[in-house]
């Protein structure tokens, strides 16, 4: 749907929460000290069991997205994909690593509210829950009403990719880099494409 982090780059983020750990008193590895990816900074900060911390953290990743979604950059023909879809009488849900608050903002920031539902975002403090954990996925599925061999995951990472296929919904991966086509044909997508014109110029075409 977007680069969240293209205006507000992810590693400074991380850089933010890592200052959060310090000033929480928390001894950290080196790597996690440089760790640039502020999703792997809550998973580890989760997996020390220290709640605290970790409700410390997702507070302030929770208000760098919202900060980011300011900035974020539309991924190409998105918008085409989630308004076509709805033409066709399908459902679109968003199920994201990122807090539902920032997804919806975004929705709503770009005119796209009215053709989502359900937005489907990070459990709150309990980064085991996120992808490629399939419940956040299959949430979704009971939400739509439908069965998930019914429904189509489209993703830009190998944890969507693993997550469809532990919920049993069909995966197409975004590779929007082209390292990550050889990559997510390696973890099972169903379809890889390049670009997402690709989805957008069939849609009008599904029977549904």
């Amino acid at each position: 749907m977007c680069s969240i982090f293209a205006g507000y780059p992810a590693p400074q983020v991380a850089a933010e929460l890592v200052d959060v750990l310090r000033r929480h008193g928390v001894d950290m590895p080196p790597d996690l000290a440089s760790e640039p990816d502020p999703l792997e900074v809550l998973r580890r900060t989760g997996a020390t069991g220290d709640h605290g911390v970790t409700r410390a953290i997702e507070d302030a990743l929770c208000a760098s997205e919202r900060r980011a979604v300011e900035t974020a950059e539309p991924t190409p023909y998105g918008r085409e994909v989630i308004v076509a879809a709805r033409q066709t009488g399908m459902q679109v849900a968003v199920v994201s690593n990122n807090s539902a608050g920032a997804v919806s903002a975004y929705l709503a920031a770009h005119r796209l509210a009215a053709y989502v539902s359900p937005v489907v975002g990070r459990a709150y403090a309990d980064p085991d829950r996120m992808k490629p954990n399939p419940e956040p996925i299959l949430q979704a599925v009971r939400a739509i009403g439908q069965p998930a061999s019914r429904c189509v995951l489209i993703g830009d990472s190998n944890s969507d990719i693993e997550g469809a296929k532990a919920s049993g919904v069909r995966v197409i991966g975004y590779a929007n880099r082209p390292i990550k086509v050889e990559r997510f044909q390696s973890v099972g997508a169903d379809v890889v494409i390049t670009s997402m014109g690709e989805i957008a110029g069939i849609l009008p075409d599904v029977e549904w």
